[in-house]
C-alpha cells in the first residue's frame, strides 16, 4: 500500500530544513510571487532583452585566505627579498620554475608552467584595490561584489547572471562546485543558480516523502500559484534527472586525486570540485559561471609546507581538469581565474609564516588565454605605509576584460565603471556594448 503524503503532514519549519527556501527576487515580489521557491521559480517571470549568445565558460578558483603572491610568482634576481624573508626566501627562489630571468613559478606549480610553455596561462602581476582592507571578511566581500566602496550587496558574477543568462530559466548555468552555501560571487536576488557539494546526494532532503508533499503542495494550491509551483518543481526534478544523466554519460579522461597531504586540512576537495565542473561542462548541461573553492592560504606560520603543499594541490587539480576538457574537446571554450582576498606582506613574520597583505598576482589559465606577463610586479623597495606591496592593476580590470572579452557581457554596466584594459584573451569576444556601438 502507497503512504499518501500530504501538505498537513509536512510542517513548514521540516519543508526548510529540506531545502526549499520560500522567496523571490525584486522583480517576483513586485508581481506578486511571494512563496515561490526562488532558485528555480525565476524561469516565469524573467525574460532578458539582451542575453549573451556565446558558448564560453567560465571557472572562478577561490584560494580562501590570503594567497602568498611571492611564493606564486617568485622574483628571482631582487636581492631585497632575501631581506625580507630570510628563513623562506632562499628555497623559494632556488626551486622556483624560470618563466624568464626575472620571475618564476613556485616549483610545486610544473603542470601550469607546462600550460604556460603552451601559451596558455597569463599572470597578471600586483593586483588589488585601493586603500586595501586587512579583515578576511571585508576583503572577500570586496572581491565578490566588485566593490571596495562596499555599498554594492550582490556578487559580480550574480548580477552577471541576473542580466544576461536568466532568460534562459536553467538552474544550472551558475553553479558552485564542492560547497554547502552560495558563494558571494554568485549571489544576487534575481540571479538563478545551483550550489552541489555532492553531486551523489543532490535532490531533496528527506527523499521520496518529501518530494510526494511538495507535489502535494503544488496541487492543492490554486490559479497561478499552483502553476508557479508546478514550474518550479518540474523545473527541480528536470535539473536533478539532468545531473544524473551527466554521470551516466561522462567518462574522465585524467587523473583527479584529492589524496594529498597537507599540514592542514583545506577544508575543500578542490580535484572532486573540478571533476565535477568538467563533467558538467563536457555533458552540455548549460553551465555558464563555475564557481570552486581551495581553502587553507591564512599562512600565518610555517608558512614554507604549507603553501608548497598547497600549491601543489592547485596544480595538480588544475593540470588534471584542463587535461579532462581538452581530451573532450572543449577546452576551447573555458577560462580558468583565480583569485584571492588579499597576498602576504613581503615581510615575513617571527612564526615563519607572513601575515594579512594586499597586492599579489592572479592567474589566468586555458586556450582562450594569451600567455605573458601583465601588469607590474609591485616594487620591494617601495611599500606602502603599512609595509605592503602597492597594487598596479585594479582587480575589477581583470574581471572587465572576463566579462567583456570573454563572456560577451556589458562590464560597464555590471561593474558600474569602466577600467584600464589588461588584454590577456588571445580573441576577445564582442559584447552587447560592442555590439550597441557597432549597430550606430
Amino acid at each position: 500500500m502507497t503512504k499518501e503524503v500530504g501538505i498537513n503532514q509536512l510542517k513548514r519549519r521540516d519543508f526548510l530544513k529540506a531545502g526549499l527556501v520560500f522567496g523571490a527576487g525584486a522583480s517576483g515580489l513586485a508581481a506578486g510571487y511571494a512563496a515561490v521557491p526562488d532558485a528555480f521559480a525565476r524561469a516565469v517571470y524573467a525574460a532578458k532583452k539582451e542575453g549573451i549568445a556565446n558558448d564560453n565558460i567560465l571557472v572562478m578558483i577561490q584560494l580562501a585566505g590570503g594567497n602568498d603572491g611571492l611564493r606564486t610568482l617568485v622574483p628571482l634576481a631582487d636581492p631585497t627579498l632575501h631581506d625580507l624573508r630570510p628563513r623562506l626566501a632562499g628555497p623559494m627562489v632556488s626551486q622556483a620554475l624560470p618563466l624568464n630571468t626575472q620571475y618564476g613559478l613556485n616549483h610545486n606549480l610544473a603542470g601550469i608552467k607546462s600550460l604556460w610553455d603552451k601559451g596558455k596561462v597569463a599572470v597578471v602581476q600586483g593586483v588589488g584595490y585601493p586603500n586595501p582592507t586587512f579583515s578576511h571578511f571585508e576583503s572577500i566581500r570586496i572581491w565578490e561584489t566588485g566593490d571596495p566602496t562596499r555599498r554594492q550587496v550582490d556578487g559580480w558574477l550574480g548580477r552577471t547572471l541576473a542580466t544576461n543568462y536568466d532568460s534562459n530559466g536553467h538552474p544550472l548555468t551558475g553553479c558552485a562546485c564542492g560547497a554547502t552555501d552560495t558563494p558571494g560571487a554568485l549571489r544576487d536576488l534575481q540571479a538563478t543558480l545551483t550550489v552541489i557539494q555532492d553531486q551523489k546526494k543532490f535532490g531533496f532532503t528527506g527523499g521520496s516523502e518529501v518530494e510526494a508533499a511538495v507535489g502535494a503542495l503544488y496541487k492543492g494550491t490554486p490559479g497561478i500559484y499552483g502553476a508557479l509551483f508546478d514550474t518550479a518543481i518540474a523545473t527541480a526534478t528536470e535539473t536533478m534527472a539532468t545531473l544524473r544523466t551527466s554521470a551516466s554519460s561522462y567518462q574522465p579522461m585524467a587523473d583527479y586525486s584529492d589524496k594529498v597531504k597537507l599540514v592542514y586540512s583545506s577544508k575543500n576537495q578542490l580535484a572532486a570540485a573540478l571533476q565535477l565542473a568538467a563533467e558538467l561542462i563536457v555533458t552540455g548541461t548549460g553551465v555558464k559561471l563555475l564557481h570552486v573553492t581551495l581553502g587553507g592560504f591564512d599562512t600565518h606560520y610555517t608558512e614554507l609546507n604549507r603553501h608548497d603543499d598547497l600549491m601543489g594541490y592547485l596544480d595538480s587539480a588544475v593540470a588534471a581538469f584542463y587535461q579532462d576538457l581538452a581530451a573532450h574537446n572543449v577546452a576551447d571554450k573555458v577560462l580558468i581565474a583565480t583569485w584571492s582576498e588579499f597576498g602576504r606582506r613581503p615581510r615575513e613574520n617571527a612564526s615563519g609564516g607572513t601575515d594579512h597583505g594586499a597586492a599579489a598576482p592572479l592567474l589566468l589559465i586555458g586556450d582562450p588565454v594569451m600567455g605573458g606577463l601583465y601588469g607590474e610586479e609591485p616594487s620591494l623597495t617601495s611599500l606602502d605605509t603599512t609595509g605592503n606591496l602597492k597594487y598596479a592593476v585594479d582587480f575589477r580590470s581583470v574581471y572587465q576584460e572576463i566579462l567583456s572579452g570573454h563572456l560577451g557581457a556589458d562590464a560597464g554596466k555590471i561593474l558600474g565603471q569602466t577600467f584600464d584594459r589588461v588584454s590577456f584573451l588571445r580573441a576577445p569576444v564582442a559584447g552587447p556594448s560592442a555590439r550597441r556601438a557597432l549597430a550606430v
